[in-house]
């Protein structure tokens, strides 16, 4: 899908709710629909032979979840782990995932006339994840469709057949 169809897409269904978080300096939002959970960040436990972006995994009331930090995953220039850091917990495809993030603002309303295409330029987030832009007064959001960048295939969270 290309930018203008995923920006058609986005403005035709109305107003939107984004759980808008922060990495680095940048500020991302997220459809609030995939949250499930937002938590604390607690250290993972480790999985061999994976991408250093994958953190581990954490037992969430019987379900072992793994633990992606967006940080590396983005190449943001530091990855402290401090009171601010949370982890947000997404239902994507029926599959539980944790994004850790630096901090996490809000949830915001965006109406489509907020809503603009993201310009065309070279990147570490895949250009296809990325919905667009909104904005609210002075604040940009960089929206993120994070369905489609956790399945990608070199994120190892979901097997070829899906």
């Amino acid at each position: 899908m290309g930018m203008m169809e995923k920006l058609n897409e986005l403005t035709s269904s109305g107003a939107r709710e984004y759980l808008t978080f922060r990495l680095d300096q940048e500020e991302y939002g997220i459809d609030i629909l995939k949250v499930q959970e937002i938590r604390g960040y607690e250290s993972p436990t480790r999985v061999a032979n994976a991408p250093n972006f994958i953190k581990g995994v954490v037992n969430l009331r019987g379900t072992i979840v793994p633990i992606v930090d967006m940080r590396l995953k983005f190449n943001c220039s530091k990855a402290e782990y401090n009171s601010f850091t949370v982890v947000i917990v997404l239902n994507l495809r029926n599959r539980i995932v944790g994004i850790v993030v630096d901090s996490v603002s809000d949830v915001m309303e965006l109406p489509p006339e907020n809503l603009k295409s993201a310009p065309d330029i070279d990147s570490v987030i895949d250009s296809a994840a990325v919905l667009g832009l909104g904005s609210i007064g002075d604040r940009m959001l960089i929206l993120l469709d994070i369905e489609r960048l956790m399945s990608a295939a070199e994120m190892g969270l979901v097997s070829a057949s899906e």
